[in-house]
């Protein structure tokens, strides 16, 4: 047993030699006469002027973001303590940003961040920040924006709006945030 072992090791040793020895091209070609190099005095050439670098035009889907996001602004919605539910300040801020998606920028795209304050553990709040996107979505959805016009992410504690150890920062935190994405 272990004399089959050692030429196990012996024949991968080999092969592994072989496979590393073995060229794939030929580093010197035989035709070419060797050239040794010759330094060469330069003059300095005058320093020429660079023009400014124009900035490039954007794209066409940034446009449409930057245009959408002229057109209409959507409003921030906030959640209680360790809740995804819809309250009632919510559902009207909600219809408002429903009713700009409709009618103001009938073809934009929106992301839904979900996020929560520092309270709790990461695997909590980003699934907590899910959950409050996905309200707001199903909310938009029933108030007749359509649902390939929405995508939701979570954020967790990962981007407090407010930086703070205390109720009022906390507060803000608990929110759900809009992106037109297109």
């Amino acid at each position: 047993m272990r004399n089959g072992f050692k030429g196990m090791v012996m024949v991968l040793g080999m092969v592994a030699l072989m496979a590393a020895g073995c060229a794939k091209e030929e580093v010197v070609k035989k035709d070419e006469p060797v050239v040794q190099e010759q330094t060469v005095q330069k003059q300095q050439e005058p320093v020429k002027q660079v023009e400014p670098v124009k900035q490039p035009e954007p794209k066409m889907e940034e446009a449409v973001v930057q245009k959408a996001s002229e057109a209409i602004s959507l409003e921030t919605v906030y959640f209680d303590f360790d809740k995804s539910e819809l309250r009632k300040d919510t559902m009207d801020v909600l219809a408002k940003n429903a009713e700009a998606l409709l009618k103001k920028a009938a073809d934009a795209k929106i992301q839904i961040a979900g996020h929560c304050d520092e309270r709790g553990s990461d695997e909590y709040n980003l699934a907590l920040g899910d959950r409050r996107a996905k309200s707001v979505a199903s909310y938009l959805k029933k108030l007749g924006v359509a649902e390939n016009r929405i995508s939701t992410i979570s954020y967790g504690k990962e981007k407090p709006a407010v930086d703070g150890h205390d109720d009022a920062a906390w507060s803000k935190n608990r929110r759900a945030e809009f992106v037109i994405v297109k």
